[in-house]
């Protein structure tokens, strides 16, 4: 017989006592008393009621009463709408249409950046190279944004007041960052932690062409001075002032790791030959054999190369006018006399006096090949700057008239014309359109007409990172009306003279042999695409002539 097996039970304890608030006393920790308070109370006890209070202002408050639900749709909405917008919102249609974004602010928006302030004036001492740099690279900021760098760095000057001490320093330093542009930004992008403002990769792409030899193996500045004066720029600047810290950390990795990032820049196309990559692509199909020298030769400092007036001297003449003033210098055509180091203009033996005048050895050829004789009626259509109006002078008495679209520019046709002592019309027209033409043919018409400028990028490095690869079509239209125009104004057996300063075969060979085949014009010899070249024998920007006759 089996024995059930015991089964322990529980006692269940007394349920305790209540209080007349209606809960139960506090017991604390087996063994402990209550904390009592300062007049021997529990300190959780609630005070006492005043022996006048009315009981019921002692009872708790009621629970908020809700507020009554309704079936009506358009009462719950408006009953909903008078509660405070921070807590609640009306309740939406279940397939309602979504609301508009909230307009960013103007700081935040991609599309609104604050504009660069260009004028803002720094407390920088004007000598200072903390002074030039800012304002190369408010220059270069403005390059990015589409405009010329010859006009941003005027408008550079202006605003800073600049010496002209100054003003040599920072056209130095921005034409650097223009040739070095692509390195630079290849450089930035593996070294700054997020992509800096324009005004701040601006200031960087200044400052690190410095840090580099130049092709002598000397540096424009030493590098803890170049350092130190780019920080305190980016501290003057409200645009650059927050990115002070990263300038600084930036130039100082670059000095530590300087071997290793230039060997990762090389890498890339861009970077290593600092050309937009339609660019180096562009410049490959025309010429296979020789793109490599092109592309090195844009990235070259220009030379100072001369034109003798013929009126005034001979180059023999002026070589030893330069040897006796101590300035060394080589002919490299048959008026050209190129500089062995560029000096300032009004320091040159003769300038201010008509005895030369700056101008590229290439663009010279333009007056011998128009073969002008005294008496001829020439028109240079697209004078400015007059290089060319003035050349054509210095050769002949002709009865020259020079014309161009651009006032402003044409005025500078006329400041050479008098400095040189030479006399031309000048006309302020556009040369695609007849109206301006008095009915009288000319012998001898010059064409130099608009262009990407793609061969002359040493001397306006800028163009590289201002032109689009869509700029090409829409010049050479413009150019091949040009030329149909003033086809018209010359006369039989006269020639014209068609000249680019690009190296693009769609705005020069074939430009020219498509003008010839429309009007049936012959063609003679003319030296056609000039390549850009730096050598000691010839130093010259890539032109292109191409010499027409009109049959009687």
């Amino acid at each position: 017989m089996t024995k059930e097996r015991p089964v322990l039970k529980l006692k269940t304890p007394a349920a305790p006592a209540k209080t007349a608030a209606g809960k139960a006393p506090y017991k604390g920790a087996a063994g402990k008393a209550p904390y009592q308070g300062a007049a021997g109370k529990p300190a959780y006890a609630k005070p006492a009621a005043a022996p006048d209070a009315d009981p019921a202002a002692a009872k708790p408050r009621p629970a908020q009463q809700r507020r009554p639900v309704t079936e009506d749709a358009d009462s719950a909405a408006a009953v909903w709408a008078k509660a405070a917008p921070k807590q609640r919102k009306a309740p939406q249609p279940k397939f309602a249409a979504p609301r508009p974004k909230p307009e960013f602010r103007e700081s935040h928006h991609r599309d609104l950046k604050p504009a660069l302030q260009v004028g803002f004036k720094t407390d920088l001492p004007p000598d200072s190279l903390a002074f030039s740099l800012l304002g190369a690279a408010l220059a270069v900021a403005q390059v990015r944004t589409g405009t010329a760098l010859p006009q941003a760095l005027a408008g550079v000057f202006a605003s800073t007041n600049a010496l002209p001490q100054a003003r040599g320093a920072m056209q130095d330093i921005a034409y650097r960052a223009m040739r070095a542009l692509g390195h630079s930004d290849a450089l930035i992008a593996m070294m700054a932690p997020k992509a800096p403002d324009p005004l701040v990769a601006a200031l960087l792409a200044c400052a690190l062409p410095l840090m580099q030899p130049d092709a002598d193996g000397s540096l424009a500045y030493e590098q803890f001075t170049l350092v130190d004066q780019t920080v305190w720029a980016a501290w003057a600047h409200p645009d650059t002032e927050r990115a002070k810290p990263m300038v600084n950390a930036v130039l100082r990795r670059f000095q530590r790791e300087r071997q290793q990032l230039l060997a990762a820049a090389a890498l890339q196309p861009v970077a290593k030959w600092n050309y937009p990559q339609w660019w180096i692509d562009a410049v490959r199909a025309a010429y296979p054999d020789h793109w490599q020298a092109v592309l090195s030769t844009g990235n070259q400092p220009p030379p100072l190369t001369l034109r003798v007036n013929a009126r005034r001297s001979s180059v023999a003449d002026y070589l030893a006018t330069l040897e006796h003033a101590g300035i060394a210098a080589t002919q490299v055509g048959p008026q050209a006399v190129r500089l062995a180091k560029p000096v300032g203009v009004h320091l040159i033996p003769g300038f201010d006096d008509g005895v030369v005048s700056v101008q590229d050895a290439a663009a010279q050829l333009a007056a011998q090949l128009l073969d002008v004789q005294d008496g001829m009626r020439v028109l240079d259509a697209c004078a400015a700057p007059g290089g060319k109006t003035c050349n054509i002078l210095e050769l002949a008495d002709a009865d020259v008239t020079a014309l161009d679209a651009d006032a402003k520019r044409l005025a500078r046709v006329g400041e050479n014309l008098d400095r040189l002592g030479l006399k031309a019309s000048m006309k302020a027209a556009d040369a695609q359109h007849p109206d301006w033409w008095d009915g009288q043919a000319y012998d001898r018409i010059l064409a130099d007409v608009p262009c990407t400028a793609s061969g002359i990028v040493r001397r306006h490095p800028d163009i590289r990172w201002l032109r689009r690869k869509g700029d090409t079509l829409q010049l050479a239209t413009l150019s091949g009306k040009i030329l149909d125009n003033l086809w018209q104004m010359l006369a039989p057996n006269g020639k014209l003279l068609f000249v680019t300063c690009s190296l693009w075969p769609q705005e020069s060979e074939a430009q020219a042999a498509a003008f010839a085949v429309r009007h049936g014009a012959t063609r003679l010899d003319a030296p056609g695409q000039l390549l850009p070249t730096g050598s000691a024998e010839q130093d010259h920007d890539g032109l292109f002539y191409a010499l027409f006759q009109k049959n009687a």
